[in-house]
């Protein structure tokens, strides 16, 4: 696919909502459900997702609670990967690590299960969404503690005010398809 054309990224934009006040007062939260309900949005954000990893090696995308689950699995298909879930506690069935980080508002813990990938695997971490990058540097220390590679960041919009690409490790390819 060829680089996201400014017409591209526009027609994406136009099918995410901006929600005032969700999930506290001030939060200006990004609802995708337009983008996904939408056949044309859903599959070419689909694909430009994956084609910055076709040619990596990738044995596994992560997944973030919870809206990196809806595009995350598709990633890892079309990867000819593995797919895991970070969850939020108590939500994982098995043995699990757990972290905490700081959200833009807040703070929170994510969860992954102890035997969720081997040592030494590449991992992509995906979500919907980057702000201040807490919730993926917390992926990153779980990916790590067991042992994995994190190998790329992939995400569909960052809120660019926020910062939040400045807080990741520089040395991890990093992929967005909006700033807003």
């Amino acid at each position: 696919m060829e680089v996201t054309t400014e017409s591209i990224k526009h027609k994406l934009l136009g099918k995410i909502r901006n929600v005032p006040d969700f999930p506290k007062p001030g939060i200006q939260f990004k609802d995708i459900t337009p983008l996904l309900a939408d056949a044309d949005t859903l599959e070419i954000t689909s694909n430009i997702l994956a084609e910055p990893f076709k040619s990596a090696e990738v044995d596994y995308v992560v997944g973030l609670e919870s809206r990196g689950f809806l595009f995350g699995p598709d990633l890892a298909l079309k990867l000819n990967a593995g797919f895991i879930p970070v969850r939020k506690p108590g939500k994982l069935p098995a043995e699990t690590l757990s972290h905490s980080y700081e959200l833009e508002y807040g703070t929170d813990s994510l969860e992954i299960h102890k035997d969720a990938l081997q040592k030494g695997a590449n991992v992509v971490i995906h979500d919907d969404l980057i702000a201040t990058g807490g919730t993926a540097l917390a992926a990153v220390e779980l990916i790590q503690k067991l042992g994995g590679k994190v190998t790329g960041f992939s995400f569909i919009m960052e809120l660019k005010f926020l910062k939040g690409k400045s807080n990741l490790p520089a040395e991890i390819p990093y992929h967005c398809i909006l700033s807003v």
